[in-house]
């Protein structure tokens, strides 16, 4: 089939699909049939966005060839962190398969080695043509660096995006590579505030843990944040590592790997942590002292008390210093 008649197939499909969702009226389906009827629109949403990319090539006047896979190394910068078994990419592979690949990924010349190309994006693409032992369709592009990352920013954006800790690699991948600021915000569609938190994230999270977790799509920027925080604490960290090391952490989903660390760095100060309350002789409640491997935290639960703490707090000062000189001495 003709590229013409590919993009003429897609764009029917997709923009029919289009007109059609706004008057469908959808009925009350249990979780599991409103699941399967997102990821549908989703692969919609994909399919339009792959037939633009296809009408805009031709429009261009780029020509779709075909290459053997064996000749194209991956980019140069990696965004996707690749995940041992990958539904999506398996139903990508059947596809490709059954209907033959329908929109062509985007190469160059390969700077360093004659006859030979460096993929700009479509890399599941590029890796199901080689598990598939078939040739795969491509557009050939004279692109520098930049124009490289650049193109992998804008092929995601449209269609299925990166995790927060995929974007937050890719971000530090590219800072490595020399980019500027601007140029990554550019490759990301995020402004430069989004930029450095994730460069603050992927700074703070050694790319030994961010490999072991995977993309964990579910994991947001709070979390992560929250994740890099924590690894500050040594102690934390030595547990995160010990975790990494079970046997059975990669077996888990890539979300459980997340919440697995969490656990293993919290879950020894929630059980050093101890809590003292102070009381009156009558048992009135006036203060508590909580106690864990951070430090300690006095939380003042009476008004009355605390303007008599306030009060005497100098006097409090002056008796510890006291008490710490005596020690001193002897």
């Amino acid at each position: 089939m003709k590229g013409r008649d590919i993009l003429k197939g897609m764009v029917n499909s997709a923009e029919h699909a289009k007109a059609e969702a706004p008057h469908t009226v959808v009925p009350h389906k249990p979780a599991g049939a409103v699941r399967a009827m997102n990821l549908s629109l989703g692969r919609l949403n994909e399919e339009a966005a792959a037939a633009r990319e296809l009408r805009d090539a031709i429009a261009a006047g780029d020509k779709v060839i075909e290459l053997d896979p064996a000749l194209i190394e991956v980019a140069f910068i990696r965004d996707r962190i690749p995940l041992e078994a990958d539904p999506q990419f398996d139903e990508l592979k059947v596809s490709i398969s059954e209907n033959g690949q329908q929109v062509p990924i985007l190469v160059r010349p390969h700077p360093d080695k004659p006859n030979q190309y460096q993929a700009a994006y479509g890399h599941r693409r590029l890796r199901a043509s080689a598990d598939l032992a078939r040739p795969v369709k491509a557009i050939v592009r004279n692109l520098t660096d930049e124009q490289v990352i650049l193109a992998q920013g804008q092929e995601n954006g449209p269609r299925v995006d990166l995790s927060f800790i995929e974007r937050a690699l890719f971000a530090r991948r590219m800072e490595e590579h020399g980019f500027d600021r601007e140029t990554i915000s550019k490759a990301l569609s995020v402004d430069k505030p989004e930029t450095s938190r994730l460069l603050q994230v992927a700074e703070g999270v050694s790319t030994e843990i961010i490999l072991a977790v995977g993309p964990a799509p579910k994991i947001g920027r709070p979390r992560w944040l929250a994740f890099a925080e924590r690894l500050k604490d040594g102690a934390s960290a030595k547990r995160a590592q010990k975790e990494i090391q079970a046997a059975d952490f990669l077996g888990d989903d890539t979300n459980k790997r997340f919440d697995r660390l969490w656990k293993a760095m919290t879950s020894t100060e929630k059980k050093s942590r101890a809590i003292e309350s102070i009381r009156t002789k009558k048992g009135v409640a006036l203060a508590s002292i909580e106690r864990n491997i951070r430090g300690s935290k006095i939380t003042v639960t009476s008004a009355e008390f605390a303007e008599f703490l306030s009060s005497r707090m100098p006097e409090f000062v002056a008796m510890f210093e006291e008490e710490r000189r005596g020690k001193t001495e002897d």
